[in-house]
């Protein structure tokens, strides 16, 4: 029999992982796994006495999955992972093919198969959907943990609105694939996946290429950067967002700007960003399959 973990947050999806635990844990059963029910403690690493394990699945938003990812990969292990979507923000588990509802996700994981996905590392962090610094980005950092729980994705429109007066420009010198230039920038995204907040902005992004999309907004005024992200936000391909696709990125900046990964605090300058190529195995639907 397969051993197991379900390691999940009381209080994702307003309560509703916690009170469908006992039906997941029996699904997982029933398909022949030995599954521990672990309620995360973000001040333990959950691997620990659990080396050998051949699942551990996963409810939670991005910032759960990157959690447990990091906590993994601390200790050098290679352990399949299965994602049921419970966050606020579930971005990477859409990506993959997840389904809203808990107990179809963890169907969808007991019954599926193992595709490997990219990873993202920036200096000694992992992440699985995006890396980012700039205005707005480290809005999901700031919201309190209550307010998400209350108004969900609102939440994070209210806490960023409030990011605009702190507006300021980066002055970037960047390495990508050994092409050296120098940008100020007001928002740098690179993405592992696809969307952020729901958002498709990495158009050509896909999980499974070896490469990141990177969206880098110039700096203008203000009304010139609003104006732009609209226009992207609806399709447009404005001049002033400069496009990266590209495996590797060294990033130096003239301040030390807050970094964000995944939802949690990101790394320090100077940045040393790497896309490894399906460093994860990810247990899903199998007839899954990510964007070319």
């Amino acid at each position: 029999m397969k051993q197991a973990i379900f390691i999940y947050n009381p209080h994702s999806g307003r309560g509703r992982i916690e009170r469908n635990c006992a039906a997941i844990v029996e699904l997982f059963r029933r398909h022949g796994f030995a599954i521990e029910p672990l309620p995360i403690d973000f001040s333990q690493n959950p691997f620990e006495g659990r080396e050998a394990i051949d699942l551990a699945v996963v409810a939670g938003g991005d910032g759960t999955v990157n959690f447990v990812i990091n906590r993994m990969k601390e200790k050098g292990l290679d352990i399949a992972l299965g994602v049921i979507p419970a966050g606020t923000a579930n971005d990477f588990a859409l990506a993959i093919g997840m389904d809203r509802d808990p107990l179809k996700a963890a169907e969808q994981i007991a019954s599926g198969e193992e595709i490997a996905v990219d990873c993202g590392r920036v200096n000694d962090i992992y992440f699985i959907n995006i890396f980012s610094f700039g205005l707005f980005t480290t809005t999901s950092q700031r919201t309190p943990d209550q307010l998400k729980h209350r108004w969900g994705k609102l939440a994070y429109i209210v806490e960023g609105l409030k990011e605009l007066k702190r507006m300021h420009k980066i002055p970037l010198a960047i390495e990508a694939d050994g092409r050296r230039f120098s940008l100020d920038t007001l928002i740098a995204l690179i993405f592992n996946g696809e969307t952020a907040g729901g958002f498709r902005l990495a158009r050509r992004s896909s999980l499974q290429d070896g490469h990141f999309e990177c969206l880098l907004l110039e700096k203008r005024n203000f009304l010139h950067a609003s104006w732009t992200m609209l226009r992207y936000l609806f399709g447009g391909n404005p001049k002033t967002i400069h496009h990266l696709h590209v495996r590797e990125l060294t990033i130096h900046a003239a301040v030390q700007e807050p970094t964000d990964v995944d939802g949690q605090r990101g790394a320090s300058f100077p940045l040393t960003v790497r896309c490894l190529e399906k460093a994860l195995r990810i247990r899903c639907h199998r007839d899954h399959t990510t964007n070319p």
